[in-house]
């Protein structure tokens, strides 16, 4: 077959009407379990797959939560992989669109709103808290991992603050006094975790060192440029920053944590301690409110975050 396969195709192939193959492929009653099969089994043959968007236009139900991510920041992806399962059990299904360095989130939640997803879940947004309070007016909105105040929006976000001061507390356990923080400038959660380590320092007496940084490896390895000598420790915003300044320090006399538990962080040879969020717990959490009919009043879940020590850490 030379042409795409069409919703006809499949009808001859299987011996029924294109309405009877229609009916099968929305999973709407009408067809026997037999019927499906044979259908079905005709589709598989043919190499045949539903046009989603002129599916789309066909029903008021969507069934569909649109995912707005920036494919920079390796956590998103984790929240991605974590969201298709959670979604799946809820009976829905995931659109994604990407923020780049060329594509901003504007121009990624407006393709979510072209597909006409019930619901909008954006995983770490920088937009103006009027511009997700406008969007929550249309549209349920969650967003997930920031902190924001705004008129109908959902959040759900890890206690950053708490994470911050989990970090401090373990270099500070294992003997460290000048530790210094990479900060994570503007980005979502920077603001508390800097916050958190400048007041744990000065509860222990001691001096805080906050260091430029940002959310890349090559932000961590600029970083790592400006580390005075005499720092043997070092809480990075998150996991890539940390991974930069591993590969810009590595030496076992300057312990460095993280902070995400990304993937990357895990690999065998990064093995980098770090402060977990739970993807799986955030992503539940999301979409129930995603799904959740009732708009008012938005709601805001916390999720603890979780100290996991790998190799990248020692005593002084």
């Amino acid at each position: 077959m030379n042409h795409r396969p069409t919703m006809e195709d499949v009808a001859a192939r299987a011996g029924v009407s294109r309405a009877l193959v229609s009916i099968v492929y929305r999973g709407v009653p009408g067809a026997s379990d037999e019927t499906r099969a044979r259908v079905f089994a005709a589709g598989d043959d043919l190499g045949y797959r539903p046009d989603r968007r002129a599916r789309l236009l066909g029903r008021q139900r969507t069934r569909l939560i649109g995912v707005a991510f920036d494919v920079r920041y390796p956590f998103h992806g984790d929240l991605v992989e974590a969201l298709y399962p959670a979604a799946e059990t809820l009976g829905y299904d995931l659109t994604l669109s990407a923020v780049t360095g060329s594509r901003g989130e504007a121009v990624a939640v407006q393709s979510l709103l072209d597909y006409r997803c019930e619901s909008l879940v954006l995983l770490g947004p920088t937009s103006p808290r009027a511009a997700l309070a406008a969007l929550a007016e249309a549209q349920p909105t969650v967003v997930v991992a920031r902190k924001v105040r705004a008129a109908g929006v959902h959040v759900v976000r890890t206690d950053d603050a708490a994470g911050s001061r989990l970090a401090v507390e373990h270099l500070l356990s294992l003997g460290h006094t000048r530790i210094a923080h990479v900060d994570g400038a503007r980005a979502p959660g920077a603001a508390e975790r800097r916050t958190a380590y400048t007041q744990t320092m000065r509860r222990a007496h001691l001096e805080p060192l906050v260091i430029p940084g940002g959310l890349t490896e090559a932000a961590g390895a600029a970083a790592a440029r400006e580390l005075p000598p005499e720092v043997t420790a070092v809480a990075a915003f998150n996991d890539a920053c940390g991974i930069g300044l591993l590969h810009a320090r590595r030496s076992p006399e300057l312990s460095i944590i993280g902070y995400d538990d990304s993937t990357p962080s895990r690999l065998d040879h990064i093995q980098l301690t770090t402060i977990a969020q739970n993807a799986d717990r955030l992503a539940s959490a999301a979409l129930g409110l995603a799904i959740c009919e009732d708009r008012d009043p938005a709601q805001e879940i916390i999720t603890d975050p979780d100290l996991l020590v790998r190799a990248t850490t020692r005593p002084i």
